[in-house]
C-alpha cells in the first residue's frame, strides 16, 4: 500500500468502553483490509491500552508516551519516531504551554528533527502548522472539552505528499463518524 496511516488517541482516563469502540473500528482498517499500520497513544490512560487492545484484537506497532495523570506508569514523556517520510515527535503536551502560542511545542519537535508533533492534554482536537511543524491533537476519548465530543485522529502519510489528517467522533449510539474541526 502506498499510503500508510497512523491512528492517534489520547486522554482515555479509564474509559475502556470508548477506547474499545475505537480499537474495534480501527481493527477493520488494519492490513490487508486498509492501511492503519501504527498507533500513537499520547498519555492519560496508558493502563487502558493493553486490556482494550486485547479485548478488541487490535495489534499493531504502538508508540506510547505518558501523561500527567499516568501515575505509577513508567513510560517516556516524549518520543520520536519515523513513519513513512515523516519524523514524529510525540508528547502528552502538559509541559509545552498549549494554551499559549504553541511555539514551545513546535520548537521541541523541530529541535528533534520532527516535522510533525502529536500531543494531547487539552482534550480538544486541533490541527495547525507552526514554523513548518504540523501540530496535531486528536482530542480525547474521555472528558472532552470540545463541542464536538469525544474524538481521535487518523493521519495518512503518503511519500512526497502533504499529510492528510482526519478526525473522528463517537456518537451516542457508539458509532464512529468523521468530524470537522476549526
Amino acid at each position: 500500500m502506498d499510503n500508510k496511516k497512523i491512528l492517534v488517541i489520547s486522554d482515555t482516563h479509564g474509559d475502556r468502553i470508548a477506547l474499545g469502540i475505537v480499537l474495534n473500528w480501527a481493527k477493520e482498517r488494519l492490513p490487508p483490509k486498509d492501511s492503519i499500520f501504527a498507533a500513537a497513544f499520547l498519555g492519560d490512560g496508558i493502563s487502558d491500552l493493553q486490556p482494550a487492545a486485547k479485548a478488541a484484537g487490535f495489534y499493531c506497532d504502538w508508540k506510547i508516551v505518558s501523561g500527567n495523570n499516568d501515575y505509577g506508569i513508567h513510560a517516556a514523556e516524549t518520543a520520536v519516531f519515523d513513519f513513512e517520510n515523516h519524523r514524529f515527535f510525540i508528547c502528552h503536551g502538559h509541559r509545552y504551554n498549549l494554551f499559549g502560542d504553541y511555539n514551545s511545542l513546535a520548537s521541541a519537535a523541530g529541535s528533534r528533527g520532527a516535522t510533525v508533533a502529536l500531543y494531547g492534554h487539552s482534550h480538544v482536537p486541533h490541527y495547525k502548522k507552526v514554523n513548518g511543524i504540523h501540530l496535531i491533537n486528536p482530542g480525547s476519548l474521555s472528558r472532552s472539552r470540545s463541542r464536538i465530543g469525544d474524538t481521535f485522529a487518523v493521519i495518512e502519510c503518503a511519500v512526497d505528499k502533504e499529510l492528510n489528517v482526519e478526525f473522528f467522533g463517537i456518537n451516542e449510539h457508539a458509532e464512529i463518524h468523521p468530524v470537522k474541526i476549526k
